[in-house]
């Protein structure tokens, strides 16, 4: 049976009322702040009915009600007033976002820092294995007289950059040649075809260009591992004890020990293909027995068209769903207008020989498999 509008306004009023608080809300409450127009004993009768619904809980005969989570699902959908940014809030984000961010690791670290500093949660964010994205585009910069660095563009934004120490005579024009050799080699295949069939990308290496596809090889190896899956990044784990909710030892606890195992937060944190942001309230979030009670909001990330990540916040059912929503989309819209060009950073570390030794393997390889 559906809700008439007078108990969605008073179901509404008691979950705006208790995340501001975090105590019961009363129907004197309700009238003085919301409803004025309806008397104290209507309220009540519609609150009673409401509880007989699930929606809401009396947590002591005297006191008023409290949201279950089936409320703020209902408020999530349907009820829940939308908002923006502050001018305060748009600073922050501007802070992280007001310089050129390509790497695919950055930008999700960055808008996990935004999220929780806005919300003052605790934010969480991981980047899709790039294992699928299909090569655009690599330059070979020059640093030195010796070394270069490299820089991979995909159709999922600049996976890396990394400098390869190559030897003596490093030349401007030695850069462009490989730049065009190596492009021509891998543009248009995925990273994981170049994986399982390295030799069918490349049939024969000139000797000179040997070191930067040993780089570049090994640079593409680093992304075929499934421990990427568990490379998630969380911001302001320690606001969860800031939360009432949290303030019970065993609570706060257990809390902090799911955050800490990150490989169970993949499953919770995905979103359906066809929805931006995901609301997984109480018994959404069961997936083994006692995990703790919390919320878990995350919106999906692209650039270029492409979905890079996910991110979001974990913390009580209580939250304050509209700021974190405000957050979420302007965020995952200030994302998708990052450039996906070239990077401006500098290289992370020379390539030595025994991290190329599978690309070397790959490239002296006859065979094709």
């Amino acid at each position: 049976m559906g809700l008439t509008s007078r108990k969605e306004r008073i179901l509404q009023a008691v979950v705006d009322g208790y995340i501001e608080s975090c105590q019961p809300v009363s129907s004197a409450e309700i009238k003085e702040k919301h409803l004025p127009a309806l008397s104290s004993a209507t309220i009540r009768n519609e609150m009673a009915a409401l509880e007989e619904m699930g929606y809401l809980a009396q947590p002591h005969t005297s006191a008023g009600r409290v949201p279950t989570a089936d409320a703020y699902r209902l408020y999530v959908e349907k009820l829940m007033p939308r908002r923006k940014l502050s001018r305060s809030e748009l600073k922050i984000v501007k802070r992280y976002f007001n310089k050129k961010i390509t790497e695919l690791d950055d930008v999700l670290k960055n808008t996990a820092k935004v999220i929780s500093e806005i919300t003052n949660l605790t934010s969480v964010a991981y980047v899709h294995n790039p294992n699928d994205a299909t090569i655009l585009n690599i330059k070979i910069v020059r640093i030195t007289d010796s070394s270069a660095l490299i820089i991979i563009v995909t159709n999922m934004g600049v996976l890396k950059d990394t400098t390869v120490h190559i030897g003596s005579g490093v030349t401007d024009e030695y850069c462009e040649q490989v730049s065009k050799f190596v492009t021509e080699s891998f543009a248009g295949f995925k990273i994981s075809e170049i994986n399982k069939h390295p030799n069918k990308t490349v049939k024969k290496v000139k000797k000179e260009y040997e070191r930067v596809f040993a780089t570049i090889l090994r640079i593409f190896k680093s992304y075929s591992h499934d421990e990427l899956f568990s490379d998630i990044v969380l911001e302001g784990s320690a606001k969860i004890l800031e939360q009432p909710e949290y303030s019970n030892l065993k609570k706060a606890k257990a809390m902090l020990e799911f955050l800490d195992a990150k490989e169970e937060l993949i499953p919770v944190l995905q979103n359906s293909d066809d929805v931006n942001i995901t609301f997984k309230i109480g018994r959404d979030n069961e997936i083994r027995e006692g995990m703790p009670e919390c919320a878990i909001v995350t919106a999906s990330y692209n650039i270029g068209g492409v979905t890079v990540g996910n991110a979001g916040v974990i913390g009580p059912i209580r939250m304050d769903y509209s700021k974190v929503v405000s957050v979420l989309d302007y965020l995952s819209r200030t994302v998708q207008m990052l450039p996906a060009g070239e990077s401006t950073q500098s290289g992370d570390g020379a390539a030595e020989g025994s991290e190329d030794e599978y690309a070397s393997t790959m490239l002296n390889s006859d065979a094709d498999e």
